[in-house]
């Protein structure tokens, strides 16, 4: 899962990708990911150059987005739009 914060006050430990944005609307077009994947932390950034990111209003709760959700909004995309289909375990096996 993906968590959009406003600040780093959660354990950034616990394998959550923390993706950030500018607070003005002006630079709604960069965005930054934040990770810890083991042994460092690491950074992933991204500047769109004709568009800007989907986002949710700024505010104190966090979003929980999938990895299909995750690739749309770093696509550019807008994320609210993707949804997952929920696939039912076979009945039968064999």
């Amino acid at each position: 899962m993906l968590s959009l914060v406003r600040d780093a006050g959660s354990d950034p430990f616990n394998g959550s990708l923390y993706v950030f944005r500018a607070k003005r609307a002006k630079r709604a077009d960069r965005i930054k990911i934040v990770w810890w994947d083991g042994s460092g932390v690491c950074l992933y950034s991204k500047r769109l150059e004709k568009a800007q990111f989907c986002w949710p209003r700024i505010g104190h709760n966090r979003v929980q987005l999938n990895h299909a959700q995750l690739i749309a909004l770093v696509d550019g995309m807008d994320w609210k739009r993707v949804h997952s289909v929920a696939v039912k375990p076979p009945e039968i096996v064999g």
